[in-house]
């Protein structure tokens, strides 16, 4: 009679630990979750004022009276979700203006997504000013008063973009929704790839209420930094199917509309964080902008 050969426990777990790190591997490919910095981002001005740090997992970006600094995505994207974890410069930041942004980098028909936080005194609120730009028509401002202090720690913000609506994110609490309203005539950014970017740089003739505040420059250098950099979209050049394929999951039913639960947080931010919206500004606006109805 023929024994059976049962596998040893030294073999069973050397076979599970090969199973699980072949689908991690996987996951990763498919995904393509960035680890370092320097894997999907460049420096584009004043590389001396960027710093990687553990490795390149983290960056410090510099600001004093030399110079700014920022960077860029190496690709381009059409529809997708881009986040970073930002620490932003603690105390007196007034005048300075730390940015999150992406950009079709054209002239005059330009689309952008952007995330400006706006520096302050010290004990005042963190502003985050959030701008549209669809097909080169901007000046969709609305400012936020951030509910935490965004200088004492690591904080997530996060972008997505899909053919229905555009959603600015602050740790998966939704700020913004941005929707499209082709229907009626309205622009929305679904032609041109952006590239993500990041600048940290001086703005005291507007940034901090209206220019009043200027900055202290014998608190600089300045620093904010950045880590966790995401990025999952349609990259340009790419396979030309990609941003149209219903299948990627920021498309999916979850991502049409805000949730319920997301929903409800946004009324919140909506009624007691928002200070300024361009909606409601009727000496820039005495007849309401037609995305705004």
């Amino acid at each position: 009679m023929a024994t059976l050969a049962y596998p040893s426990l030294r073999s069973v777990v050397v076979s599970f630990l090969l199973h699980v790190l072949l689908l991690l591997a996987f996951s990763f490919s498919v995904w393509g979750r960035p680890t370092t910095f320097l894997q999907d981002f460049k420096v584009t001005w004043s590389d001396s004022h960027i710093r990687q740090i553990n490795g390149g997992t983290a960056i410090q970006l510099v600001l004093d009276q030399n110079s700014g600094c920022g960077f860029a995505s190496k690709s381009q994207y059409l529809f997708g979700r881009v986040s970073m974890k930002i620490k932003l410069i603690p105390g007196d930041s007034a005048g300075t203006v730390t940015a999150f942004y992406m950009n079709s980098n054209t002239d005059s028909v330009r689309d952008e997504l952007d995330f400006e936080f706006l520096g302050n005194r010290s004990g005042q609120p963190y502003t985050v000013q959030t701008n549209v730009y669809a097909h080169g028509k901007g000046d969709r401002e609305q400012r936020v008063n951030l509910w935490f202090d965004p200088a004492a720690d690591f904080h997530t913000y996060t972008i997505l973009w899909n053919h229905l609506q555009v959603v600015f994110y602050v740790d998966q609490v939704p700020i913004r929704v941005y929707k499209n309203n082709e229907a009626r005539g309205i622009p929305f950014p679904k032609f041109q790839p952006m590239g993500v970017y990041s600048t940290l740089w001086e703005a005291d003739d507007w940034a901090t209420r209206g220019g009043l505040e200027k900055i202290d420059w014998s608190k600089a250098p300045f620093y904010a930094y950045y880590k966790d950099f995401d990025i999952e979209g349609c990259p340009v050049p790419g396979p030309s199917t990609c941003a149209s394929n219903p299948g990627n999951w920021w498309e999916g039913g979850a991502y049409k509309q805000l949730s319920p639960v997301e929903a409800r947080s946004y009324r919140w931010v909506r009624m007691n964080h928002v200070i300024y919206d361009y909606c409601t500004d009727k000496k820039r606006y005495p007849v309401t902008p037609p995305e705004c109805v």
